[in-house]
């Protein structure tokens, strides 16, 4: 069984604790950003000259699924086979995933304009092309408070979820934030999202619901809110742009006591000059080991003790930058 199965029986069975916060390593920007999402070669001494290769980046998925800290693996199709012809996934506890649908406010190459629209809904996953690597995948969605985008992605939804369940398909569900103004205070979007949430999950069986959340993180209300109203819904936050050390790691903290129990970051492993060893820091926040700004300094010192130039100084990086971030 993998870790991920363990774990999401203990949180809905009520059994949580903090050791089984679930961690997902999202290296699937080659179906949004593409060639430049998957990161900057980074030499020890902080240089990048150059993008990495599909190879390189199929090395470094490859690392973080040995190093065997990460619950899920969440890849592109064609990287999930590439990946598994390797045999990176033999014996592993690991669970890969897939992104299942590539709406287009991901659509976000270099000089592209798409995500300046509604987010329209597009697939170029097949679900029975993809059941022989994994059975589980990211859907996503953004609402938009317009009325044909809306109806439309929620139309798509079913689609994908009648595919799904005649592929034995399992799935988490991506709810972002609306790309394009819609027309309301800013302060009432964070609920305007979790009443989307709410409303288009009623209407489903326990059969067709996510084995959990993929959001933003909102704020701590927004996100108690969520988390609170039904023990059945398992949230997930995404993790956003890059940003600071301190602020990978105070999403952490923060999302785990606001409710959250599955933390999905992208950036933020992708971009960090030494990702193995963020990613074992997240997790010992995650389990309340160590405090985020302690995390920063350990993190740091690890740097220095293996030549890595570090992207900014201690002091800068100690900083909460995100605004979200710091109302707690």
């Amino acid at each position: 069984m993998f870790k991920l199965d363990q774990k999401l029986s203990r949180i809905l069975n009520g059994q949580y604790k903090r050791n089984d916060f679930i961690i997902a390593d999202a290296k699937d920007p080659d179906m949004g950003p593409s060639l430049a999402g998957c990161g900057p070669k980074r030499e020890k001494d902080g240089s990048c000259k150059r993008t990495v290769t599909r190879p390189e980046f199929l090395a470094n998925i490859a690392a973080i699924v040995k190093q065997d800290i990460v619950d899920i693996m969440l890849t592109s199709v064609s990287n999930l086979e590439s990946l598994v012809e390797m045999g990176v996934f033999k014996d592993s506890a690991v669970k890969p995933a897939i992104r299942a649908n590539d709406t287009t406010d991901i659509w976000v190459g270099r000089g592209a304009t798409y995500a300046n629209k509604p987010s329209r809904p597009f697939r170029s996953a097949s679900l029975p092309h993809t059941k022989p690597y994994t059975d589980l995948g990211l859907y996503s969605i953004t609402f938009n408070n317009d009325l044909d985008s809306d109806y439309d992605s929620l139309e798509h939804f079913a689609m994908f979820r009648e595919d799904a369940a005649n592929n034995e398909f399992n799935y988490f569900l991506e709810v972002f934030n609306p790309n394009v103004n819609c027309n309301m205070d800013a302060a009432i979007i964070p609920h305007y999202v979790n009443d989307c949430i709410v409303r288009c999950l009623a209407g489903l069986t326990k059969a067709e619901r996510p084995q959990f959340l993929k959001i933003p993180f909102n704020g701590p209300k927004a996100l108690d809110e969520l988390a609170s109203f039904d023990p059945s819904i398992v949230v997930g936050v995404l993790g956003g742009g890059a940003g600071t050390t301190r602020d990978c790691f105070e999403l952490i903290n923060q999302s785990e006591k606001y409710g959250a129990r599955v933390a999905l970051f992208g950036r933020k492993i992708n971009l960090a000059e030494d990702p193995l060893s963020i990613v074992s820091f997240m997790r010992e926040v995650a389990s309340g080991n160590i405090k985020p700004l302690d995390a920063v300094k350990a993190y740091h010192a690890g740097l220095q003790k293996t030549g890595h130039t570090a992207m900014r100084p201690l002091a800068a990086d100690s900083e909460i930058t995100e605004k979200v971030l710091m109302s707690s």
